[in-house]
């Protein structure tokens, strides 16, 4: 292929790349909760750094393996960091919004389902009626 092509692939993909960043960055400041702001800032940090390393590979050829190492990298560190950052929030009782309609986790939580993971849900129901 004509490496001005390439290089005009590879720019197109770093810019869309950046304004998936840009857009996280807002989606921080406009968030209501931290819960909502890690889940707007992983979203949007994982796809722009991906879309942007993506670009990287066109431009630069030569590093393709360096740049998938990256892109595996972030695919797996991103979303894990963020599950346990807000786990970590929800331990801590950091509290949601008001607009926050449901709270899967506290639900869990609430019903001894950690202490009792090896029952089935009707013999924990049956406990509950006794």
């Amino acid at each position: 292929m004509d490496t001005n092509l390439l290089g005009i692939i590879g720019g197109l993909s770093a810019i869309g790349g950046s304004v998936f960043l840009l857009l996280g960055s807002i989606g921080l400041i406009r968030m209501p909760d931290v819960y909502n702001r890690i889940q707007a800032g992983t979203k949007a940090s994982t796809l722009g750094t991906i879309l942007s390393l993506a670009g990287l590979i066109f431009i630069f050829p030569s590093w393709f393996g360096k740049f998938i190492v990256l892109i595996l990298f972030v695919l797996i560190t991103n979303p894990v960091s963020s599950h346990v950052l807000a786990r970590a929030a929800h331990f801590i009782k950091v509290p949601l919004s008001s607009l926050t309609k449901l709270d899967k986790l506290n639900e869990y939580h609430e019903t001894d389902a950690p202490t009792k993971a090896h029952l089935s849900e009707n013999e924990i129901n049956k406990e509950r009626e006794e």
